[in-house]
């Protein structure tokens, strides 16, 4: 299964773009003989539209058309599940084994994701009941991806 993560806002260069690329190159490289292959990041700007619905629409516009038709997606939303890390995984190996081709990580903007997009959602996610900017969420969803992949490989980096 190929994973996307389409995200609004940009990472500007700086620690946080160098340790979520170190995440995701993690993950990029022990999630092949899982089954999970990083398909890459997709940015897009934040809407300038004045009124929120308007903006969250917009948005979500971008996220999904960035997307492989049919993706399943995984929403972050502070609305969401808060999964341990092992169900994180399990979550995901079980996308992987109903056989999906394709599978979108998507982060909203600051004003949240769109409903449909949340609706649309095979699993929306929280990072926790606390807000984050977009480059902290991408930071814990890149480890997270590649924690998951040492979860289902048995590697000792995670311990429960």
């Amino acid at each position: 299964m190929r994973l996307t993560i389409a995200a609004i806002g940009r990472m500007k260069a700086g620690p946080e773009q160098t340790l979520a690329e170190r995440y995701v190159g993690r993950f990029a490289k022990s999630g092949s003989a899982l089954g999970l292959d990083y398909a890459g990041l997709v940015e897009h700007p934040e809407s300038r539209a004045s009124a929120v619905a308007e903006r969250k629409r917009e948005e979500a516009g971008r996220l999904v058309q960035s997307l492989p038709e049919k993706a399943a997606l995984i929403a972050l939303d502070e609305t969401g599940k808060t999964l341990s890390s092992e169900d994180f995984a399990a979550a995901l190996a079980a996308l992987r084994d109903e056989g999906l081709r394709d599978l979108g990580l998507v982060i909203g903007g600051p004003d949240g994701l769109d409903p449909d997009i949340r609706a649309r959602a095979r699993l929306v996610l929280s990072l926790g009941r606390m807000t984050w900017p977009h480059q902290i969420a991408r930071i814990l969803l890149a480890e997270q991806l590649y924690r998951a992949t040492t979860i289902l490989s048995g590697h000792p980096y995670h311990r429960a």
